[in-house]
């Protein structure tokens, strides 16, 4: 099978490469795909052809047991560990469904005014950050991602990824901008109230770097 996963991908890397990685020669490959195909690897070809078909109609969401089912509905007889043995060697693994909308619930510890009071416009640069984070679903999950905006340029001067959602996030965000742009006087860093932008350890870093802090209510950036 592993000869079988190269002979398909062949287009996409290079033989030698994925010899190496599947620990198995070229010249083992090579004789191969000179040799009859089997009745069992052609039996295989049919049943990970019913198995693609499956896992695309999931939207990549079906698990081995389900694939399983499709599977003998096209009248394809198998075993269970069959179709697990054929999805991991195709690189077929079911993504998590995606669930409801990330909510925060998380102890505010510092709230500060609103300090912007809607007053977008900046007269330099350095004056005025805006932050904010999102969510983005993925194949592995949420993937979470801060934003600091500087309001005269209307550019964003830092940013960060990550799979959660800690106050880690949007502090890397913020040292990204503070490491592009250096220390500035009569700095306004304005966000909402999430639970990351009220943390202690945020806050702590504002205060470090001489950054007054300005907050609208929460989700309301």
């Amino acid at each position: 099978m592993r000869f079988a996963f190269i002979a398909k991908h062949r287009h996409i890397w290079p033989v030698s490469w994925l010899c190496e990685v599947l620990a198995v020669s070229r010249s083992g490959f090579h004789a191969w795909l000179s040799r009859p195909t089997s009745i069992r690897e052609i039996h295989d070809a049919k049943i990970v052809a019913a198995i693609e078909t499956s896992f695309k109609i999931s939207d990549r969401t079906y698990g081995a047991r389900r694939v399983w089912r499709d599977v003998l509905e096209e009248g394809l007889a198998c075993g269970l560990h069959r179709v697990e043995r054929l999805m991991r060697i195709n690189a077929l693994r079911a993504r998590p469904r995606r669930r409801g909308k990330p909510r925060d619930d998380r102890e505010r510890s510092v709230i500060a005014d609103n300090l912007l009071d809607w007053n977008f416009q900046a007269d330099r640069p350095n004056q005025k950050w805006l932050a904010d984070f999102t969510y983005i679903w993925t194949a592995e999950g949420w993937l979470y991602v801060a934003v600091v905006l500087d309001l005269f340029s209307r550019r964003a001067v830092g940013w960060s990824m990550k799979g959660n959602r800690d106050a880690s996030l949007v502090m890397d965000a913020l040292m990204m901008a503070v490491w592009r742009r250096g220390k500035a006087d009569a700095l306004l860093h304005h966000s909402d109230q999430g639970s990351q932008y009220t943390s202690e350890q945020f806050q702590r870093l504002l205060a470090d770097n001489g950054i007054t802090c300005s907050m609208s209510r929460a989700g309301n950036g």
